[in-house]
């Protein structure tokens, strides 16, 4: 018989596949040093309640800290056959200092041991998220305020419909990006629950001491039931599926920025270090990071889709499937990460054509909804002035002209109401300031929601920073 930790019930060793199938370790050791910092603080506390004697204690902490440096370090060699990540550092405490090794699992299971692994790792995730949302919001609001005069046709349909200021629509995001940041810090609460002392289901009989452990390891409370605490995995869920919105939020702004580099846009440069070429056409210019986020949205969206169905049939309380949370959470965490670390830089070194933009506002019929409103100032209601403005576009349309290339003369043809001040009305310019409602396009508007933004972003990285401070993350 082999030297499993649990090899006692058995009588034969395990099937040669089954180790290999069974195993976590090639994706959980992502995990050690999280479960060291949880075992560290369990053997203080079993130090603390009298459980172990304190010559017990700190030979298990020595033991701990020396195999914290090697996992540090790079050094650790892990094994498959003994399954995940737990075993393997039980394994090497004990072969570090020999069979009092074996008194670190007193009180608790590996069933609340990976539940407080990764409560830890994903508290660390979040705030870690977090922060990389900071940097990006930080980068548009830079460019936010650098944009404050350029103005480009916005879109309804993916047709021209109004003209706006850049700075408003790179604004859009900034509020998308905030309602992430604020969902990740809300659900920050849920994760910052102990479940450690909740044994494999029912607890323990040891004199254990929860509230001092969950306080040592910087936690707000502890799990109030024991088989919510070994089986509860919402705070996965929620985080996947923030993390999915997230994603969606990346991948709409990543597809604009692949139409707005298109010849048939013009609008936005990317610079030569985000993107790549063709292997067979020199001229090309390919936006390929962009793509590739707007491409890994579906893989995160897989993860959330795939850790609801693991769940959505499994009794209380620990089941073998709950091993199937991880590698989906570890992916989801590494492809956010690598896409809200190249959006960042991606969008502060984006040149922008404002002169392409500009041209295209003025092109076609974006003030058109500016002449219905001319025509509804002077009295006419405002069902009567669509009609008579949509009558002047197909026009202008047959004559291949704008509205602002009409004479007088063809205006009053189609309404005695309109006068020389329309060419003033109708202007890019007044078109945009004209908008002067309460989140809308005008300058002094946009000025308004720009400094609400940087005061946000303020509250924000205080919170950042009263986190990072309290638990020794490291901040911006």
């Amino acid at each position: 018989m082999g030297s499993k930790l649990w090899s006692g019930r058995f009588t034969k060793s395990t099937h040669r596949w089954v180790e290999e199938f069974n195993a976590s370790i090639a994706f959980d050791q992502v995990l050690a040093e999280v479960d060291i910092q949880g075992s560290l603080a369990h053997v203080a506390m079993l130090g603390k309640c009298g459980i172990l004697a304190p010559e017990e204690v700190s030979q298990i902490r020595r033991g701990l800290e020396r195999i914290l440096a090697r996992v540090q370090a790079g050094t650790c060699t892990f094994s498959v056959e003994q399954e995940d990540i737990h075993m393997n550092i039980e394994k090497m405490l004990t072969d570090e200092i020999g069979p009092v090794g074996g008194k670190l699992h007193t009180g608790r299971s590996r069933n609340d041991q990976v539940a407080l692994d990764m409560h830890l790792y994903i508290r660390m995730q979040t705030v870690e998220m977090v922060r990389l949302l900071y940097e990006l919001n930080q980068v548009l609001l830079m460019q936010a305020e650098r944009q404050i005069d350029t103005i480009l046709p916005g879109y309804t349909h993916l047709q021209r419909a109004q003209p706006v200021r850049l700075s408003h629509h790179l604004l859009a995001y900034v509020s998308m990006f905030e309602r992430d940041m604020e969902r990740l810090m809300d659900s920050y609460k849920r994760v910052n629950l102990c479940p450690l002392g909740a044994g494999a289901i029912a607890g323990t009989t040891f004199p254990i001491d929860r509230e001092w452990v969950a306080a040592q390891l910087g936690f707000a409370d502890i799990y109030d039931n024991s088989m919510d605490a070994v089986s509860d995995r919402d705070y996965l869920l929620e985080f996947l599926s923030m993390a999915s919105i997230i994603m969606v939020h990346l991948s709409r702004l990543a597809e604009e920025l692949i139409l707005w580099c298109s010849d048939e846009f013009n609008f936005v440069e990317l610079d030569d270090a985000f993107c790549t070429g063709s292997s067979m056409m020199p001229q090309k210019k390919n936006p390929d990071i962009p793509e590739l986020i707007r491409g890994k949205t579906g893989r995160v969206f897989g993860h959330l889709v795939g850790l609801l169905t693991t769940l959505k049939a499994l009794p209380l309380t620990y089941n073998k499937d709950l091993q199937e949370d991880k590698e989906g959470v570890f992916d989801t965490i590494a492809t956010l990460t690598g896409c809200l670390k190249l959006m960042a830089p991606m969008l502060e070194t984006m040149k922008v054509n404002q002169k392409q933009m500009r041209q295209s506002a003025e092109q076609g019929f974006a003030n058109a909804t500016d002449l219905a409103d001319y025509l509804v100032d002077k009295g006419l209601p405002f069902r009567q002035a669509h009609e008579v403005v949509g009558r002047l576009v197909l026009h202008c349309i047959q004559e291949r002209k704008g509205l602002l290339d009409c004479t007088l003369a063809e205006y009053q043809s189609f309404s005695g109401l309109i006068e020389e001040d329309i060419y003033d009305r109708l202007s890019c310019e007044q078109v945009v300031e004209a908008r002067q409602s309460a989140g809308g396009t005008a300058k002094a508007q946009v000025l308004s929601s720009l400094s609400k933004k940087k005061d946000k972003a303020a509250k924000i990285r205080y919170w950042l920073d009263d986190i990072c401070q309290l638990y020794a993350t490291k901040t911006p």
